[in-house]
């Protein structure tokens, strides 16, 4: 069953007139220690998301509106996102990886060191046109047996790293962030979203094939900024503190939408792509929205 509290809109600008949607958040589940990684799956209708400490992957059936544990334990996964075939691509903290789950349930193994040596806990994750899969890397998961497994870092750094479709290469594409968390390709996919946790900004890349260029601070954030989505029209959506930020895509902060708890991420689904799924704390909240998420590139 869901329950439902009133959405908070703070307008700061006229244009978020446009974004409005529901006058209340449904709250789809709520007993988890920190959800995270919601993912809609159109094919079959249903959200996956994250209990990260509690290490299990959690499902929420679109039809009936039952949740189920879909995954535990799950190697205390966080982002994830579907590539161009319908794979799901997973962020693994424990065993700090990369995975991608196959069509047949297996899973294969897309990035687990860089140089050499053993990455930190990747966080969240996006699939390029060109099959590419780019990822951050921060230490959350190695900081404590909260949310992984307790460890040294190998490298020194945190960085954002490109998967090559072809090749299978892991290369570092941006070395000088402190703590990379949410990331979201423009409509367009010529440009790269990446949230700075520690720095409390976000900061705009030009993609330039297998490369990054500029990244330049596109917005200073209330708050440190986690996930990060772009609807069809290039407005920005960062989760930070208790609320949605909404930056036009020339980086004016058009309002928030405030939530009940701290925002950790979000997800556009549905069949129009404008019901917003978000995490927070303990609870998975809904709203359907006046405007469409962009595609998962």
């Amino acid at each position: 069953m869901t329950d439902a509290v009133p959405a908070v809109y703070e307008r700061l600008d006229e244009r978020f007139g446009a974004v409005r949607g529901d006058s209340r958040l449904e709250r789809l589940w709520t007993g988890g220690r920190w959800t995270e990684g919601p993912l809609y799956v159109p094919a079959g209708r249903y959200l996956l998301f994250s209990d990260i400490p509690n290490d299990r992957v959690l499902r929420w059936d679109e039809t009936d509106g039952s949740v189920s544990v879909f995954d535990a334990p799950a190697g205390y996964a966080n982002g994830r996102t579907i590539d161009r075939q319908g794979r799901v691509v997973t962020c693994q903290q424990g065993p700090r990886r990369m995975v991608r789950t196959e069509h047949d349930g297996s899973t294969t193994v897309l990035a687990d060191r860089w140089d050499g040596r053993r990455l930190n806990s990747p966080n969240d994750v996006v699939v390029s046109p060109d099959g590419a899969v780019w990822f951050t890397d921060p230490p959350y998961g190695i900081t404590s047996d909260y949310e992984g497994e307790r460890a040294e870092p190998e490298i020194d750094g945190c960085h954002v790293y490109r998967v090559d479709p072809g090749t299978g290469v892991v290369a570092a594409v941006a070395t000088d962030l402190e703590r990379p968390n949410g990331l979201a390709f423009s409509v367009d996919g010529r440009r790269l979203y990446i949230a700075d946790t520690q720095r409390r900004h976000l900061r705009a890349f030009g993609v330039d094939g297998g490369r990054l260029v500029g990244g330049e601070v596109f917005a200073e954030l209330d708050g440190g900024p986690d996930g990060v989505r772009v609807d069809t029209a290039g407005r920005v959506w960062v989760a930070a503190g208790e609320a949605l930020h909404v930056l036009d895509p020339d980086g004016t902060l058009l309002g928030r939408l405030h939530l009940p708890e701290e925002v950790s991420n979000l997800a556009f689904g549905g069949p129009k792509r404008n019901r917003l799924f978000v995490t927070a704390s303990t609870s998975v909240y809904s709203i359907l929205l006046a405007v469409n998420g962009a595609p998962l590139l």
